[in-house]
């Protein structure tokens, strides 16, 4: 089985590492569901299936299908894009997501995950590492953006460890690194999450610029642009900075 650039595949072929990402989802109590994106030829999912979870997978390759169906007993099988499955319809209850995500989509499949929060306490994923440090990035970093901000406005997020090209066939042309996101228990809720994600867009889009000058399309026209958050670019931001600016946005509009 030949992977497909098309699909943006490079299997994982090392046992060890794969149970150790398998290792990693921690359910304590919150789901007994899992869904793998991109199970491939099943490394992971040979190790999925000895946890005590109903599992499923989603693979949009057919060639990749056929092998699953060949090589896995009554593995439940859904022939699909991820980006394009109805989640809702496939779960009724709360559910882990993992996977050794093909790194041409991992930033949308992040955004759904974000969409789907509700419905998601955990997921252990493998990215391009360049995209993992910026999911987990904090203030000041040079990393930290728009996937920072809106991912840990909803989740803990985690560097597990990284991983070696060689551990791939073929090798990607990059670093990799396996991250673990898990749904704050309490969070903040007490502002609007459209205005938000525009305005953490808005700034991080134009990040040389201070937020007084890159928010300036988002701002009611009296807003005072003396404020603190106005004078700051936006790596100098706190998650929290903006939500009380998202509101302070809101409350003047």
């Amino acid at each position: 089985m030949k992977a497909k650039k098309s699909y943006g595949q490079h299997f994982l072929t090392s046992d060890l590492l794969a149970k150790k990402i398998v290792d990693h989802l921690q359910p304590n109590g919150r789901y007994d569901m899992v869904l793998e994106v991109g199970p491939g030829k099943g490394i992971l999912t040979q190790f999925l299936i000895q946890r005590s979870l109903q599992l499923k997978v989603v693979e949009a390759d057919r060639d990749m299908v056929t092998y699953l169906e060949e090589n896995f007993d009554d593995l439940d099988i859904i022939f699909a894009d991820f980006l394009k499955v109805n989640l809702q319809e496939e779960f009724s209850g709360q559910f882990g997501l993992i996977g050794n995500f093909p790194y041409n989509i991992s930033s949308q499949i992040l955004f759904k995950l974000l969409k789907h929060r509700a419905f998601i306490p955990e997921m252990v994923g493998m990215f391009q590492k360049e995209v993992a440090a910026r999911i987990v990035a904090g203030p000041g970093s040079k990393t930290y953006g728009i996937l920072s901000v809106l991912t840990q406005a909803y989740y803990d997020a985690e560097m597990l460890f990284t991983v070696k090209p060689g551990s791939f066939n073929p090798p990607p042309k990059v670093q990799s690194a396996v991250i673990r996101l898990s749904r704050k228990e309490e969070c903040r809720e007490d502002y609007n999450p459209s205005l938000f994600k525009a305005i953490v867009k808005s700034a991080f889009n134009q990040r040389r610029k201070m937020l007084r000058n890159s928010l300036k399309p988002l701002l009611p026209e009296n807003f005072d642009s003396s404020s603190i958050w106005m004078t700051r670019r936006p790596e100098q931001m706190s998650l929290n900075d903006f939500i009380d600016l998202t509101k302070k946005v809101e409350e003047e509009k």
